[in-house]
């Protein structure tokens, strides 16, 4: 199994310098920012609000994804073969059992949320449950819990988090910024002209650069659950097995939307195929699914 580890790794490493890039763009669209007003309250009051629209879905996001879902609470004597399924993985994984929730839809998915193991949900469809054998839900558990024991759900409510500060800053300046400044940098001096030139290019593109790193975190996040999945059930295709049958289910989980589809296993708006090419797959939430089957597969030698 010396592969899992080296795809755990390799996923780490690459992840780090991918939340890297994302703070040193918000670094530079701050400074822009000063730069171009001259004066900081604008900024500050942007800031302020920023801090708290993140606080509160900090400790509120995973509330909020369970309401919209319309994922109902069971517990052991609702569902004793699940919840038993995952008491014993997650105790193989020295970890809390996380409360488990059901969403009534015959789509095939799963997700695991919450900004600590803690205080950590995992999510199944109906549909998962009752198409998929022991060891392919198995290997889903498995997988939902490797997010968990690894962080990536406290990971990726931080880069959601960025995204969303970073989005609301840049839509700040563009709306209220250059009312107010507009007019005293037409007799400004030159570099601040070009602050505020730069300042406007950055809002427009911050947003979407941030995406794109918010789903290239979330790809190799997958992986890397993948990889340590595998660890877990020592039993690489069992998740193989099982994302074969989700990836080749066409219905689309009628409680996913855009905001929450990076949360899941797999892809759950089902409205396109895995994008070909290189530039294509930037907008992908998830890795293809055939290329992680074949990670999965390599790792059974």
């Amino acid at each position: 199994m010396a592969i899992v580890y080296e795809h755990i790794t390799g996923n780490k490493i690459k992840t780090a310098l991918l939340l890297g890039a994302f703070l040193v763009l918000i670094s530079v669209l701050g400074f822009v920012f000063s730069r171009a007003y001259g004066a900081l309250e604008i900024l500050y009051a942007a800031v302020a609000f920023s801090v708290i629209y993140a606080l509160v879905s900090y400790y509120f996001s995973a509330n909020i994804t369970l309401s919209l879902s319309g994922a109902k609470l069971v517990d052991r004597a609702a569902n004793p073969y699940l919840y038993n399924l995952v008491e014993n993985l997650a105790i193989t994984a020295g970890l809390p059992t996380p409360k488990i929730y059901i969403i009534e839809d015959t789509a095939m998915n799963a997700f695991a949320t919450g900004r600590n193991p803690e205080n950590a949900v995992v999510v199944f469809t109906t549909g998962i449950l009752q198409r998929l054998n022991r060891t392919e839900i198995e290997g889903v558990v498995a997988h939902e819990l490797s997010h968990i024991g690894n962080y990536d759900i406290r990971l990726m409510t931080m880069v959601v988090i960025l995204v969303g500060v970073l989005t609301l800053l840049a839509d700040f300046f563009l709306r209220v910024g250059l009312r107010v400044r507009f007019g005293r940098s037409r007799n400004g001096g030159q570099a601040q002209l070009l602050f505020m030139a730069l300042g406007i290019v950055l809002a427009i593109l911050s947003p979407v650069i941030a995406t794109l790193i918010q789903l290239a975190i979330s790809r190799k996040r997958e992986y890397l659950a993948d990889a340590s999945g595998t660890l877990l059930t020592r039993y690489p295709e069992g998740l193989a097995s099982a994302l074969e049958k989700i990836s080749g289910d066409t219905e689309p989980l009628e409680a996913a939307n855009k905001a929450t589809a990076h949360l899941y296993i797999a892809n759950p708006l089902k409205n396109h195929h895995d994008s070909i090419g290189w530039f294509a797959g930037l907008f992908n939430t998830h890795p293809p699914a055939a290329e992680r089957i074949r990670r999965l597969r390599s790792m059974g030698g």
